[in-house]
């Protein structure tokens, strides 16, 4: 079983998410055992190009507006521009964007996350939505969003 899989297209986003998660020691176990992942990833592009998808996750990320998944979550978390997605850009600083989210989420190992907005550091050569993509996905992975605005987040 794997914890989490991200579906992309070269955005960077499995790489953010990794370096981050050895930054911290890794995962620790906390992923639930099964025959699917427990965090599907899916990036801008992969959603736009309609990359083929494991059938069935515990909880999905995607990309707002992003309609007609085949496939089975028993939570989908959106992130994008649009104030209806769960997280979204509310400013850029400089190389720090501003994420606000807009509603509690709950982590693969079921801690609530409440509602608030975050700093976060935009790598060099990071795009924006792929940034919040792996934010979303460390969220959800249950690194603390006063974690995602140091270096290396």
């Amino acid at each position: 079983m794997e914890c989490f899989q991200v579906l992309e297209a070269e955005e960077g986003i499995q790489q953010a998410i990794l370096r981050r998660l050895a930054a911290r020691g890794g995962l620790g176990g906390r992923c639930a055992r099964g025959n699917h992942p427990t965090l599907v990833v899916v990036s801008p592009r992969a959603a736009a190009a309609k990359v083929p998808l494991p059938r069935q996750c515990r909880t999905v990320l995607l990309p707002g507006g992003t309609s007609g998944l085949p496939l089975r979550a028993a939570s989908a978390v959106s992130y994008g521009a649009s104030p209806r997605d769960s997280l979204t850009l509310s400013s850029r600083e400089g190389d720090t964007l501003w994420a606000a989210l807009q509603r509690e989420l709950v982590t693969v190992d079921g801690q609530v996350v409440e509602r608030q907005e975050f700093p976060l550091r935009l790598e060099p050569g990071a795009g924006e939505l792929p940034s919040l993509a792996a934010a979303g996905a460390l969220l959800l992975l249950g690194v603390p969003p006063e974690e995602l605005g140091r270096p290396g987040g």
